[in-house]
């Protein structure tokens, strides 16, 4: 019990230390977060406490209200937080990489299958829906890519639904903020034996990271583990 005790107590002050940081980059892109998100408790808080009271249960209402206004604060904070942090991503090479990392179970992402030397690049996620690539970059240069991309799928698996789109903000583009999502909504159509043969296809495959040539030579730092202070 001790133990847990002391985990908890160490976990606190790095979880306090967390919202912290998260709040200083908000306020950064959004300047007004903390008087919004303070209103909305105020708000919150008032409405129950009146209602109180009206009914003649001010104390209870008043708890009540207390924790749906602290819940309140806690999703409009997340939201702004959120949309803070897509603002500052977006236009940023390989964003769309970092949206997929966190797009959820049943789906298997690989980023940058495809790239050119303007860092225009191809990501690639395999879930029920089928094989969904998702580029990012200059859209009319990026438009090569996916067709080169959705030439090789079709060779290997030509019974394979290929779903792609372009991330951006111009007509027929999905905001990054949209890009899970998009991905969601698609229709579900290949069984969990299927997803897992097209992903050994595609191991198999390759692609550009695991084609990329490993630079040759000692990685530095590690020649200096060994040696001790003279």
């Amino acid at each position: 019990m001790a133990r847990k005790s002391n985990a908890e107590t160490a976990a606190n002050p790095g979880r306090l230390k967390q919202i912290a940081l998260t709040y200083k980059m908000t306020s950064k892109a959004d300047p007004k977060v903390g008087l919004i998100v303070a209103g909305v408790g105020i708000v919150t808080f008032g409405v129950f406490l009146a209602i109180g009271f009206l009914i003649g249960h001010p104390v209870y209402l008043g708890i009540l209200g207390f924790l749906v206004a602290f819940l309140a604060m806690a999703i409009v904070f997340g939201r702004r937080a959120e949309r803070a942090a897509f603002g500052q991503m977006e236009g940023q090479p390989g964003a769309a990489a970092a949206v997929l990392d966190n797009v959820g179970r049943g789906w298997t992402t690989t980023p940058a299958v495809a790239m050119n030397r303007n860092q225009d690049i191809v990501h690639r996620a395999v879930g029920k829906a089928g094989v969904v690539l998702i580029a990012e970059g200059n859209p009319n240069r990026v438009k090569s890519l996916l067709a080169a991309e959705k030439k090789k799928l079709a060779r290997i698996m030509p019974d394979v639904p290929v779903h792609d789109f372009i991330v951006g903000t111009g007509e027929g583009e999905v905001p990054l903020k949209k890009v899970r999502t998009t991905l969601l909504k698609l229709p579900r159509v290949l069984p969990g034996d299927q997803i897992t043969i097209v992903n050994d296809k595609l191991r198999a495959m390759g692609d550009l990271m695991s084609n990329m040539p490993i630079p040759k030579g000692p990685v530095p730092g590690r020649g200096m583990r060994g040696q001790r202070p003279r």
